[in-house]
């Protein structure tokens, strides 16, 4: 598989943000995954992906910003990006998931862990759902941007300046 994506037909996934697409040309992006934690979901059957930015681990620091944006948080965006692809007709057994992010860029002490904390969230959800991740690019303290390709599914990391199949 070759390692390029078309600009032409990026669609973003912001911060807070998530999209579902079965478009073919499209490739799913989300920049700048720090202490944020990604997750592209892919249906190898029907061909349609979708794509996450979550910033925190728990909808309970602001229940009111959870009902507006669920995506913000880890609890309530990932049911949400699950819930979305099993209304499109994906099915748990053809779902491949990959996941970036929940590095510790700007704290070096460890005081707030946000990173690991949505990487906890994540990973206790998809295991409460039967679902397995993929594969991975987490932790340390560089950010990274995640692509999913929706033609063929494959997911891309870009990270120091070098771009590599996730």
């Amino acid at each position: 598989m070759e390692l390029s994506i078309s600009r032409e037909c990026l669609r973003i996934v912001d911060i807070a943000d998530m999209v579902v697409s079965s478009d073919p040309e499209d490739t799913l992006v989300t920049y700048s995954l720090g202490s944020c934690v990604g997750m592209a979901i892919y249906d190898q059957h029907l061909r349609i992906g979708g794509m996450i930015h979550c910033m925190l681990p728990l909808s309970k620091l602001d229940p009111q910003k959870a009902a507006q944006k669920p995506a913000m948080f880890v609890d309530t965006g990932v049911p949400a990006l699950l819930q979305a692809m099993f209304a499109a007709g994906s099915q748990r057994r053809n779902l491949v998931i990959k996941i970036a992010g929940a590095a510790s860029p700007l704290d070096e002490n460890g005081s707030f862990r946000i990173g690991e904390r949505n990487l906890a969230v994540l990973r206790k959800l998809l295991w409460k759902n039967e679902l397995l991740i993929g594969a991975e690019d987490t932790g340390g303290a560089i950010a990274r941007t995640l692509y999913l390709r929706l033609a063929d599914g494959l997911t891309m990391i870009r990270a120091d300046g070098q771009m590599r199949e996730l």
